[in-house]
């Protein structure tokens, strides 16, 4: 794999040392509690408590847009709105999972807090507030780097979901500190690669979700090697209109059309067979082209699924996705990686299947949206890059 990882550290060099990590915590307010990207970076935070290190937890949280001056001095109108930005909630909910107390650090004035973490006991566990208040965590600003691995001696990036873009907090802080992947990276990196590189035919790609612009990459890497590009969503609508086929108000992605176009026609690519439709719109699959796939997958034996094949929001629309689900989780010989958005972060789509997902052990539920896209897409992350020996 040729990237340094956590798990090959020895205990005496975790033991009282302070640990960076960087974690996803970038979760829509009404999911944190649920949020299958905070569990799976659990075990990285256990596994350096069981070892007695002290925890400085960093993350962003969506795009917020404030001056300098605002987060400075806030007046009670921009605090306000700095709230739904806050990582502040996550204390409390990492509290409970870790079954241990986690100090929220509202500020940035790195000197305080880098007494503070001094002071504290091992084991202890600190929370930094949302990195994207600082305009240099998304210009990979090294002067910001430098300040956060002022905090720490070792820095462990354990957030596959943000490791396509370079931020400080990512790539550039690799430079100031010995630097590790955590054990959800790789995780991930090994299934990944995996399902790239040892995957057993048929092998079964399925795209959904509402574009099909960020999904060329996959079907370009794959196309020699996938037996099955399964389409479902916006992609199928996109595949269907290059075909010329009326799409009223459904969902299309006009711009990857030209993109897509020499894939039209090609017996690998599976389009739907039927649909299932509100005031014209196309919303999911239909039932005899769940019966398709759902055959397709059955005699898999590697699958890679990244966007649900329908708008499973809307209440009446989430067969075509819970019986992918089903399909998927029947088939106990196949590599599966699942990935993608809504595929996987979402509590409300996963809450039925919750049982079969902590025991199935052929499925590797990604936590990557565009991060997985494009490391199957061939591409290198900067944030996996920066850990490679």
């Amino acid at each position: 794999m040729n990237v340094r990882c956590l798990s090959k550290v020895s205990q005496k060099e975790i033991r009282g040392r302070v640990f960076l990590v960087r974690v996803d915590l970038n979760i829509e307010a009404g999911e944190e509690k649920n949020a299958y990207r905070i569990k799976a970076t659990l075990p990285t935070l256990r596994y350096l408590l069981e070892h007695h290190a002290k925890i400085v937890l960093m993350s962003h949280r969506n795009r917020p847009h404030f001056s300098a001056a605002e987060i400075r001095n806030p007046n009670l109108e921009i605090r306000k709105k700095m709230r739904a930005f806050s990582l502040r909630p996550f204390a409390g909910i990492l509290s409970k999972k870790l079954g241990t107390g986690v100090k929220f650090v509202p500020h940035f004035d790195f000197e305080k807090i880098e007494i503070q973490i001094k002071e504290a006991k091992p084991k202890s566990i600190f929370l930094l507030e949302n990195l994207r208040f600082i305009a240099g965590e998304e210009k990979n600003d090294s002067k910001l780097a430098a300040q956060l691995a002022s905090l720490g001696d070792v820095f462990v990036n354990d957030a596959f979901a943000v490791s396509h873009r370079a931020d400080a907090s990512i790539a550039a802080i690799t430079k100031c500190i010995p630097s590790y992947a955590g054990l959800l990276l790789e995780e991930e990196i090994i299934n990944l690669d995996r399902a790239m590189k040892e995957y057993g035919h048929p092998l079964t790609i399925i795209l959904g979700g509402a574009k099909i612009s960020d999904k060329v990459g996959v079907m370009k890497y794959f196309w020699n090697k996938a037996d099955h590009f399964l389409v479902g969503g916006g992609p199928a609508n996109t595949f269907f209109a290059v075909q010329g086929i009326p799409m009223g108000k459904s969902l299309v992605d006009t711009n990857a059309m030209p993109l897509i176009r020499k894939y039209v026609g090609k017996k690998k690519v599976v389009l739907p067979c039927d649909v299932e439709s509100d005031k014209g719109i196309i919303l999911d699959i239909g039932p005899e082209t769940v019966k398709y796939f759902s055959e397709i997958i059955t005699n898999s034996n590697t699958i890679i699924w990244n966007g649900p094949p329908g708008f499973f929001e809307k209440k009446g629309f989430e067969s075509g996705t819970k019986e992918i689900w089903k399909a998927i989780f029947k088939n106990k010989r196949a590599h599966i990686v699942v990935g993608g958005g809504e595929t996987v972060t979402s509590g409300k789509l996963i809450s039925n299947f919750k049982f079969q997902i902590s025991n199935s052990r052929n499925v590797f539920l990604s936590t990557g949206g565009g991060a997985m896209l494009d490391y199957l897409s061939g591409k290198k992350l900067p944030g996996i890059e920066a850990l490679r020996r």
